[in-house]
């Protein structure tokens, strides 16, 4: 096991992997910028070192300066935590050239579902079902465009090095192509480096869910259930659950085949996460593969008790999975509110002085925050200031203590997402479970879900 690890991240993700380190008795460093100084994850760490100014790329996406770091403090692995460095091939071998262990998967895994064309054609060569679309890269408008007419509108145009809905564009006629094509790729190549695009068939409101897999370094693998992320905002998630409403106990285990198999085609290790859309008719289609921890992990560590990050450093350290598929067991139902300091009918950031943070409790409530009052929030960076979290015997009660939560959680000084997330849970769609990738349209559609507030 590791004796020191540097987290390569800031805010709750670099404080959740700080407490998983101290109960598995081991010490950590923490970095940040001069705009992070009071995070609470500096704080809680045994070291801090100060990498840059607030800038990212002059900090938290200053490879140099990160492994000087670990260097300085004797650490002997790193962990990316989500974003940022967490699925950049490069770091991960540069971690490894240093003689760092990098606590995820392997370059190689990283590099090549990190390509979301390449991966969608081993999903299809695993007999995995995928969307109809392209399997390599287009660069050349014309040919674009001749695909797109072999597809059929409407049509995604989707950056291969893609996430978080950034180089993506819905296409709904050959009028708009070549423009969603220039403006998607430019996107892409501001966002990722990578100016790459391909074709996707367009899914009309489909559910997203995704499974979470664990896989050692001896080939052994599990997925421990599935997330709901439907609810979006230009593609970005904003509550997860778990398990899903839309599932059924048969659909989930070939779902959940179909994610190992897709990790075994890729020999995948340690952690990951395998994401599907999901048809009314029951019909899913591989998505993508997310080479990292979630932002949503919560959900699962709470209807299967399994402590992912732990997990995730164990794999890194190479240990043996615990334990086997008939092992996993879900129990109850869990919910991630996402509360941003954002403007909660515009989604603007709001970033200031937090004057008063009083977090909710009580029974299957818990809150993965960095903050507090008196904390300043950046406006250098993500929006996320807290995850709330519960767990009930089932979905109504967890619906229950969400509502409670969202009740109890008090911030001032700052716009937050509180509010959203209230309408959310009285929403009779929410309620009965009829939730997709549409579903904040026709929230917003509705002047009664307002009305409330």
């Amino acid at each position: 096991m590791f004796s020191k690890i540097l987290i390569a991240n800031r805010g709750e993700i670099a404080l959740r992997i700080i407490r998983a380190c101290k109960e598995l008795q081991i010490k950590t460093v923490a970095v940040y910028s001069g705009a992070d100084a009071d995070s609470l994850h500096v704080q809680f760490a045994d070291e801090a070192v100060c990498i840059g100014p607030p800038d990212l790329s002059a900090s938290y996406l200053n490879i140099s300066r990160i492994i000087s770091a670990a260097e300085i403090t004797n650490a002997d692995a790193i962990h990316p935590g989500y974003g940022l460095l967490s699925e950049n091939s490069h770091f991960a071998e540069v971690c490894e050239a240093c003689q760092f262990q990098f606590i995820g998967p392997s370059p190689e895994n990283i590099r090549l579902m990190g390509d979301k064309a390449a991966a969608r054609k081993l999903a299809m060569e695993a007999g995995v079902p995928v969307v109809e679309g392209s399997f390599w890269v287009v660069s050349a408008e014309e040919e674009a465009l001749e695909m797109a007419s072999q597809i059929g509108y409407p049509l995604m145009i989707k950056a291969t090095a893609g996430g978080g809905g950034r180089g993506m564009r819905a296409v709904y006629s050959p009028d708009d192509f070549i423009q969603s094509f220039v403006t998607a790729g430019s996107e892409a190549e501001a966002a990722f480096g990578n100016p790459g695009l391909y074709l996707e068939r367009y899914i009309e409101n489909p559910r997203h869910v995704e499974f979470q897999i664990l896989a050692d370094k001896s080939g052994n693998l599990v997925h421990l259930g599935e997330r709901d992320c439907s609810i979006q905002r230009r593609h970005q998630k904003l509550i997860e659950e778990a398990p899903s409403p839309a599932l059924k106990q048969r659909l989930r285990e070939r779902m959940g085949r179909a994610a190992m198999t897709v990790a075994k085609a890729g020999n995948y290790t340690n952690v990951g996460t395998v994401e599907f859309l999901l048809d009314e008719k029951g019909n899913f289609s591989f998505l993508e593969m997310n080479t990292r921890i979630q932002v949503e992990h919560p959900v699962t560590e709470m209807v299967t008790g399994i402590d992912l990050v732990k997990e995730q450093i164990r794999l890194a350290a190479g240990e043996p999975l615990r334990f086997k598929q008939e092992d996993i067991e879900l129990k109850g139902h869990s919910i991630e509110c996402r509360v941003n300091a954002e403007d909660p009918e515009r989604f603007i950031p709001c970033p200031g002085k937090i004057s008063r943070f009083l977090p909710p409790g009580g029974p299957g409530v818990r809150v993965d925050t960095h903050c507090y009052a008196g904390y300043s929030i950046s406006p250098y960076y993500d929006s996320l200031i807290a995850k709330v979290i519960v767990h009930g015997v089932d979905r109504q009660e967890a619906i229950a203590r969400a509502r409670r939560a969202m009740e109890e959680f008090v911030i001032e000084g700052i716009k937050t997402t509180i509010p959203f997330h209230q309408r959310v849970f009285m929403s009779p769609d929410f309620v009965k479970g009829r939730v997709n990738t549409g579903f904040l349209e026709r929230l917003n559609a509705n002047p009664a879900s307002k009305a409330r507030n």
